[in-house]
């Protein structure tokens, strides 16, 4: 699985968050309570929909499943004039992204041991301190071996 290395332009996104872990992972729980109410954003960039990780500083380096972190259900949006309530502004800053496509189910933690400890050790990038995040687009299917998604990890070089 090779990435193509894509500078990421500025992004404004519009979405709700909370903090978990991977030990207890709430991804269903948070998607459970924004999808919902994907309707009600307005000014829509696109009709995917981007799952968002903001880690603490360190936390790839001293990892740890117990760890937490910020997840966001999100969406790209044109500005931030209208924000429904109970929802939350983003800017994810430019920058270099590692895009991997991937095929299979999200629950498969696999890739992200593909990513972590072979592809980045062996590439002329580490991960750098901004969000990590996958675009659900289309071909998007939860829970299902035939799903298709973006994995955007950020990237500078060594």
């Amino acid at each position: 699985m090779i990435p193509r290395i894509v500078k990421l332009e500025e992004k404004m996104i519009i979405g709700q968050n909370m903090k978990m872990s991977l030990i207890e992972n709430k991804t269903g729980f948070l998607w459970g309570q924004f999808s919902p109410r994907l309707k009600e954003i307005p000014n829509r960039a696109s009709e995917d929909k981007i799952s968002m990780q903001v880690y603490p500083p360190m936390y790839h380096k001293q990892f740890h499943p117990n760890k937490e972190f910020e997840k966001w259900a999100t969406v790209e949006v044109h500005d931030f004039k209208n924000i429904p309530d109970g929802m939350k502004s983003f800017i994810l800053k430019e920058g270099l992204y590692a895009v991997f496509q991937y095929k299979g189910l999200s629950s498969d933690s696999k890739v992200f041991e593909y990513i972590f400890s072979e592809w980045m050790p062996k590439s002329m990038f580490e991960i750098d301190d901004r969000p990590h995040f996958e675009v659900l687009g289309k071909k998007y299917r939860n829970n299902d071996k035939d799903s298709e998604e973006e994995i955007w990890i950020p990237i500078t070089e060594k």
